[in-house]
């Protein structure tokens, strides 16, 4: 008998090996995925992100069972993200854990995971993550510039935690077809442990006035769109808490004369796929949930499969109309996913429905809480 688990590896291995399919434009109801957007309207660029990448012990060492003994290859865990992740002209991750040296790796509750993981970001297409996490501070500083260092030597870029103070105080800006688009990036906490001594400025924490003043900040220094990632809310929640729907409310608000100072809010940290929801007028993804992790336990020491779901959205951003007016939000997707711990890979829900894997009703769960705030009103569809 085959176990959901092993028929989800078993289409895994055809969706890896079968070419993508081409499929017409146009808008499809909220249950069925919407086909990938056209390129049409000039200047515009499509953005994706994806949520947190957690590396368990577990995960830890099936990236040494992939890489043959030696090393640790996380590339085959990502292969099934990248046809979504590397088609677009900016796409972000969301680093939770700071890395090791030296064979020195270890999962929960003190992460120090393997640089590589870096190096497969890179090829999987990211082209910056967000570092901000409640784990920043799992190994001091020492974590932390492991961790930067690896991510520039694999190109990748990066924001929220910080090597030294002008870093920190520098937004990220990265191309992404003819627009520059600002990455910044803060957490609620960092699970009680103190920031490095003498290090204020080494991760950043979430505090409305300062991500404001940055945000503003970034667009004076020639952002033409402004991208804030969030690690927030109340893990093993569905729903977004009241703090994520004041701070969202608060920071959609803000304006520098008529234009929005943030144009896309980012969260991770709760473990589970959580609501997309336009606020004033911005796109707001409450929570991205896991895209990679190990089997989870809940709040309550119970297993729960929520933990190893997620999403990643899909954005399409247009220049404006007139010069000085934002650019415009003319398509927004999200694509449901789960890690198969038992494979140890991430798989396109979409897809392995399409190729008969018994998953549809996680892929329809996922849907649902990512709709549960009105979303499909506003225009977002399930992506392929």
């Amino acid at each position: 008998m085959i176990t959901r688990s092993r028929q989800v590896a078993l289409v895994l291995t055809a969706l890896l090996t079968a070419g993508a399919a081409c499929r017409a434009g146009g808008h499809e109801p909220p249950n069925r995925p919407a086909p990938a957007p056209s390129a049409a309207e000039a200047g515009a660029f499509t953005l994706v992100a994806s949520g947190d990448v957690l590396p368990h012990d577990s995960i830890i060492e099936r990236a040494r069972f992939d890489a043959g003994g030696t090393g640790h290859d996380f590339r085959p865990m990502l292969a099934d993200a990248q046809p979504v992740v590397a088609p677009a002209d900016l796409a972000l991750c969301h680093m939770e854990t700071v890395y090791g040296a030296a064979g020195d790796y270890s999962g929960y509750p003190f992460f120090k995971s393997p640089p590589e993981v870096a190096d497969a970001l890179a090829d999987t297409g990211y082209d910056g993550c967000s570092t901000a996490s409640n784990h920043s501070v799992d190994d001091g500083a020492d974590g932390i510039r492991r961790t930067l260092d690896a991510l520039d030597r694999a190109g990748v870029r990066h924001a929220g935690t910080a090597r030294a103070e002008a870093e920190a105080h520098t937004a990220t800006l990265m191309h992404a077809g003819r627009a520059k688009v600002a990455h910044l990036a803060y957490t609620l906490h960092t699970n009680g442990h103190p920031l490095p001594d003498g290090q204020p400025w080494a991760v950043g924490l979430i505090d409305e006035e300062r991500i404001l003043a940055e945000s503003r900040a970034a667009r004076r220094a020639g952002a033409d769109v402004v991208v804030v990632s969030l690690h927030w809310g109340t893990e093993w929640q569905d729903e977004p808490d009241a703090t994520q729907l004041a701070l969202a409310s608060s920071l959609t608000a803000a304006r520098t004369g008529d234009r929005p100072d943030i144009d896309l809010i980012l969260g991770t940290h709760a473990h589970v796929p959580q609501a997309y929801e336009k606020v004033n007028g911005t796109w707001v993804v409450y929570g991205m949930g896991d895209q990679i992790a190990g089997e989870m336990t809940n709040g309550r020491g119970a297993p729960d499969q929520r933990g190893n779901q997620s999403t990643i959205g899909r954005f399409t951003f247009a220049p404006p109309a007139r010069p000085g007016e934002r650019w415009r939000v003319t398509r927004a997707e999200f694509v449901p996913y789960l890690f198969d711990v038992d494979a140890g890979r991430v798989v396109n829900l979409n897809r392995a429905v399409e190729k008969g894997a018994e998953v549809q009703g996680v892929r329809d769960r996922i849907r649902d809480v990512v709709l549960s705030r009105g979303a499909a009103g506003d225009g977002l569809v399930m992506g392929k």
